[in-house]
């Protein structure tokens, strides 16, 4: 069976654009996997909210991030492209952290040239390490990996501290040092981000946020633009915050979930989704007793 990793790197060697929706638990990966998308991405904000239901200020330990990741890249079946943040100290902390994203069955990681704790983003407030401390982490990455197809993203949040040319610079010096693909963040203008796949002679990838800094392209437009993947952080998330009101406002103003039912999954799509079939195929076979699953669960 091809590993994860040599399946990500051959998709983004092809000139076709890959999707990579956000999720951040092991659920939402599986919905993923199922509507036929060839990658996914663990989003840090995502998990954030997920984990402790507060925002991404650098409040997760890697140890954290890597738990998470384990549990989707396990339940996605598809590469996974993950958030590791700063690598979570210097160049030694970045070689633990690899190493353990690894194990972890994830494809691809991005590290970042911010000081820690770091910020999500598209935030405000941040801060950044020097660029040849950034440098030696990349280098650190390259060099604790077992796996030569497991894909370093380097990413730069320089654009709002620094300006777009040493965001540009950092980028370069970051590709030297031997990243496998560059993310550049927070551009503003199709005119910046244009200039990024095209100035690198790594894949570039584009994040596709929702805060309405970065333009709002489709799939078509991003993939004109030269890019090579494309991540989608938390729509699904702002879906399902938005799902799961709708079902509480519903019931809370009439006592009644009749009018939600038409809107959201059935039970067996559920239960089929989460293989309940194959568990219970697996009780047969290994002799479990028969388990019951009534309406109620």
């Amino acid at each position: 069976m091809e590993r994860a990793t040599t399946r990500l790197r051959s998709i983004v060697a092809r000139s076709k654009l890959t999707m990579a929706p956000g999720v951040a638990d092991a659920m939402a990966a599986r919905v993923v996997a199922k509507e036929g998308y060839e990658a996914l991405y663990m989003t840090g904000s995502g998990t954030a909210a997920v984990r402790i239901g507060l925002p991404d200020v650098g409040l997760l330990t890697m140890t954290e991030m890597v738990d998470n990741a384990e549990r989707i890249a396990d339940a996605a079946e598809i590469p996974l492209i993950a958030d590791a943040d700063t690598g979570y100290g210097n160049p030694l902390n970045v070689m633990r952290t690899v190493r353990a994203y690894e194990r972890a069955g994830v494809a691809a990681i991005h590290i970042e040239d911010q000081e820690w704790p770091k910020r999500c983003g598209h935030f405000a407030g941040k801060a950044l390490i020097p660029a040849e401390e950034m440098e030696n982490k990349i280098k650190a990455a390259v060099d604790a990996r077992h796996d030569s197809d497991f894909m370093i993203i380097a990413r730069t949040d320089a654009y709002s501290v620094e300006g777009y040319d040493a965001a540009l610079e950092r980028a370069a010096r970051y590709v030297e040092a031997g990243a496998d693909v560059i993310f550049v963040e927070e551009l503003r203008t199709v005119e910046q981000l244009a200039q990024v796949p095209q100035r690198f002679g790594v894949p570039a990838l584009y994040n596709m946020g929702g805060s309405g800094k970065t333009p709002f392209l489709t799939a078509a437009e991003i993939e004109a633009l030269g890019f090579r993947l494309v991540i989608y952080p938390n729509f699904i998330m702002r879906a399902a915050i938005a799902a799961m009101q709708n079902v509480l406002r519903e019931l809370k103003s009439t006592g009644s979930l009749e009018e939600v039912l038409k809107n959201i999954s059935g039970y067996d799509e559920r239960h089929e989704l989460l293989k309940l079939p194959e568990m219970i195929e697996l009780q047969r076979k290994y002799g479990i007793s028969a388990v019951r699953y009534g309406k109620g669960s």
